[in-house]
């Protein structure tokens, strides 16, 4: 635990208290949405549209994070918005207004996500990152088990009152805020003039980024457009029979095994290699969406939600750790937003087109389409992306 510095300690506490809060919203949210009238398709392009708004603030922000050398600035400022997000949601159930509570909540994910990330690659050595970023992944994921948890208890007691749960998430949000201002801005530079940002500016660091970097995003950006939200899971759980309870259940499950593995599987890439332990993840990920395809029952759910959990603790912070090895130290939250904002884009073109396909074929061939897309993209890493990480690093200089 040598490596895990305050910065990191403070940044993981601060996610674990927003994830408590966001996660408390997760898995009922398609539930909710389905009360007050939305269809699995606006469902769908609610969380495209939620997705595409947090990735391209992500560039924008990261862009601004590291032309100004700050990091703490947008890690509050981008908290603080999400915490706000959070009660302004069971104020109304129009349409528009579920839209922009939604905006405000992922352009706050925006503002901070490249400045804490590259904060975190800042703690850490080329040798380390798995470890840290997989540490972080752990602590946040956490919150996604005390968030459905307490979701859970208190639906337990109060069936189907929503709205409610909008206005108890504001505590945790409100911790997270407060926590973030422990943090304390290192200087990054000597320099005061910081050159204009446009909204736009982070797009050209894909023109200038290390080639290794453009295969890199490129593969992940194709898995992505393939990955639609953990909504869809949640809704295959659920209409085939599972309860509310049955459904946050599992999830908070899945987030648990998630919660426990990404940090000791962080420690096994740093010693193994971030890309074997990453298409590992993406064979569990094309296994699990074939047996989503035919699951009907609790048992299989529960083992395929477990499998989903290593793939996540062998994917999100490794692929983190992975970009954040290849870019050069004073654009890390660059490389980072400019891929988050890609791929946000694919995100909301994944959930859409899968909202899609659900509705014209059915569920089953929206997972099996996935997991087909998923095997062809691990050739892709195997045959693309060859070398090795402790070559990347002097690569990219």
């Amino acid at each position: 635990m040598k490596a895990i510095t305050k910065t990191v300690w403070i940044l993981s506490l601060v996610s674990l208290f927003t994830d408590t809060a966001s996660e408390m919203l997760y898995p009922v949210m398609p539930i909710y949405l389905k009360t007050i009238g939305f269809s699995i398709v606006l469902i769908g392009i609610l969380e495209g549209f939620a997705e595409a708004i947090a990735g391209l603030s992500k560039g924008y922000f990261g862009k601004l994070s590291d032309n100004s050398g700050k990091r703490t600035p947008f890690v509050q400022a981008g908290y603080a918005l999400s915490a706000i997000s959070k009660p302004l949601l069971a104020f109304s159930v129009l349409p528009v207004w579920v839209f922009i509570c939604r905006a405000i909540d992922r352009t706050g994910k925006g503002i901070r996500t490249g400045a804490r990330d590259a904060a975190l690659s800042d703690e850490a050595t080329p040798e380390t990152k798995g470890k840290i970023f997989g540490f972080h992944r752990s602590m946040d994921t956490l919150g996604a088990v005390l968030g459905p948890l307490s979701a859970l208890i208190y639906l337990h007691y109060h069936p189907q009152n929503y709205r409610a749960l909008f206005y108890i998430a504001f505590i945790p949000g409100l911790l997270a805020v407060s926590a973030s201002f422990l943090l304390q801005q290192k200087n990054k530079s000597s320099k005061t003039v910081v050159n204009k940002t446009s909204f736009f500016d982070f797009l050209h660091y894909w023109k200038t980024s290390p080639a290794l970097y453009r295969k890199l995003a490129g593969g992940l950006l194709a898995f992505t457009l393939f990955n639609s939200s953990d909504v869809f899971l949640l809704l295959k759980a659920k209409q085939s029979g599972l309860d509310d309870t049955a459904v946050i259940g599992i999830y908070i499950f899945y987030n648990l095994v998630y919660a426990l593995c990404a940090f000791p599987i962080g420690m096994l890439a740093d010693k193994i290699g971030l890309k074997t332990i990453f298409i590992a993840g993406l064979l569990i990920f094309a296994a699990v969406y074939f047996g989503m395809s035919v699951s009907n029952n609790f048992y299989l759910f529960a083992a395929l939600f477990f499998l989903y959990g290593l793939y996540a603790a062998a994917t999100e912070g490794i692929s983190k750790a992975w970009i954040s090895n290849i870019a050069d130290k004073k654009e890390t939250a660059t490389a980072i937003g400019t891929f988050a904002g890609f791929q946000s884009i694919c995100t909301m073109l994944a959930s859409s087109l899968a909202g899609l396909i659900w509705f014209q074929f059915g569920a089953g061939a929206t997972f099996i389409v996935t997991g087909i897309a998923t095997v062809l993209i691990v050739v892709y890493f195997i045959i693309a992306v060859p070398l090795p990480e402790n070559k990347q690093q002097s690569l990219s200089k």
